[in-house]
């Protein structure tokens, strides 16, 4: 019976050596590559060259997109999810969509074996671990990588010498790129203080190239959910890859996110998120003029629990799908259109609007007039408002005193 192993394959250096490798055990290899954005027609035609090329007995791709948005990117929006205050999750969140397709297909051609390219240094060996355990219970995780402990230069080394070439940036650079933007790591994210150079960046392009003038962009969302770009009604998928291209082509969306990982060392990586990044600004924008103070300060605490449960691999807690009830009701009307400017490596909001905006002006202005209340209704509502501040300085005056009377008595 032949050893039938599933290949989670997306063509880059380290599973280019896994599947060389496997096949040389004596594997049978079926490479998956589970596309959840990233790739275009040529790319993908030159994964399943390699893939072709490496000795594979099945390749498939399995279009994963619009399951990864229903599944964690409409949750992720309605959080504002920025992991660190700067990082939108681009990769943690496209892994346990990842790791569940391949479990399924597994399991429907009766594999022996999940296969993933994880280093043993990173988050990503635990996403994948944690979701085929409880995903694909009984079959075995093999990873390559991290049981041989190897580098980057020893995997293209073995590749090389068995007539498959790496190009240098891929051995330079980890890149890791989908629908919610790209990571890149290398030798300047191992140090706290290491700039990439510019031909390490895929998705924004050099100051040099910005436009020399801004771009407005105007998004309506339903319900939490982005439905239109400049008055064209898009699929969520459709709307988030247009603005990929036009956010990138103004550098927006670049950042280093430095944090602790999931095993406990701290991790620095380099992304690009103009989507992400656009989305999330016009979106918090937008909640902040339908949603309640109550609702505000508690979506907030919770949308940064759920964003660490995803990205700490934590995807098949229970916790989430409550979490993500939560979410959803927060979100019953945050319907509106934001319009921002894209400019300069910024996604700027300019402005938002909403039928469901608590912002009144007929009712009240800021600092100038309100309708609602009288001045001295406003200067009673001032006065009692800061009662148990005054109530605690009469204290403390009156301790002070106390405790001055008994130095006087001491000595």
């Amino acid at each position: 019976m032949d050893k039938l192993a599933v290949l989670a394959f997306s063509g880059g250096l380290d599973t280019s050596y896994c599947a060389a490798w496997l096949l040389e055990q004596g594997w049978r290899v079926h490479a998956i590559t589970v596309n959840t954005g990233g790739f275009d027609a040529d790319e993908l035609a030159k994964i399943e060259a390699r893939a072709r090329a490496l000795g594979v007995a099945e390749f498939r791709v399995i279009d994963a997109r619009k399951k990864l948005f229903d599944q964690t990117l409409r949750y992720l929006i309605f959080a504002n999810a920025l992991r660190g205050e700067v990082y939108p999750l681009c990769v943690s969140c496209e892994r346990e969509v990842q790791a569940e397709t391949c479990a399924t297909y597994a399991r429907s051609i009766g594999a022996q074996a999940i296969v993933h390219g994880s280093t043993g240094a990173g988050n990503d060996q635990v996403r994948f671990d944690v979701a085929l355990r409880v995903l694909a219970p009984g079959i075995q995780i093999l990873t390559p990588i991290r049981e041989q402990a190897l580098s980057r230069a020893a995997s293209t080394e073995y590749l090389a010498a068995r007539g498959f070439e790496v190009p240098a940036k891929t051995t330079a650079y980890s890149v890791n790129r989908g629908l919610w933007g790209a990571t890149i790591g290398g030798g300047e994210t191992h140090r706290s203080d290491g700039v990439l150079p510019e031909e390490a960046y895929v998705l924004t392009a050099a100051r040099a190239a910005w436009p020399k003038q801004p771009e407005s962009v105007r998004i309506d969302f339903s319900q939490g959910v982005p439905m239109a770009l400049d008055g064209r009604t898009l699929e969520p998928v459709t709307l988030i890859e247009e603005l990929n291209q036009r956010g990138g082509l103004h550098g927006v969306g670049r950042g280093v996110h430095v944090g602790d990982t999931i095993i406990g060392i701290k991790g620095r990586v380099a992304f690009e998120a103009p989507a992400a990044t656009t989305l999330i600004a016009a979106h918090r924008e937008l909640e902040k003029l339908v949603l309640s103070r109550q609702q505000s300060f508690w979506k907030q605490t919770l949308g940064e629990l759920y964003a660490s449960l995803i990205h700490e691999a934590h995807f098949c807690e229970p916790l989430c799908t409550d979490i993500e009830a939560f979410l959803s009701s927060t979100q019953r009307r945050v319907t509106g259109r934001v319009h921002l400017q894209l400019w300069q490596g910024q996604a700027t909001v300019l402005g938002a609007t909403s039928p469901f905006s608590l912002m009144n002006p007929e009712l009240a202005k800021y600092g100038e007039q309100s309708s609602l209340w009288s001045g001295a209704e406003a200067a009673g509502f001032s006065k009692l408002y800061g009662t148990q501040e005054l109530l605690w300085q009469r204290a403390g005056e009156a301790a002070r005193k106390a405790e001055e009377t008994t130095h006087a008595v001491a000595s």
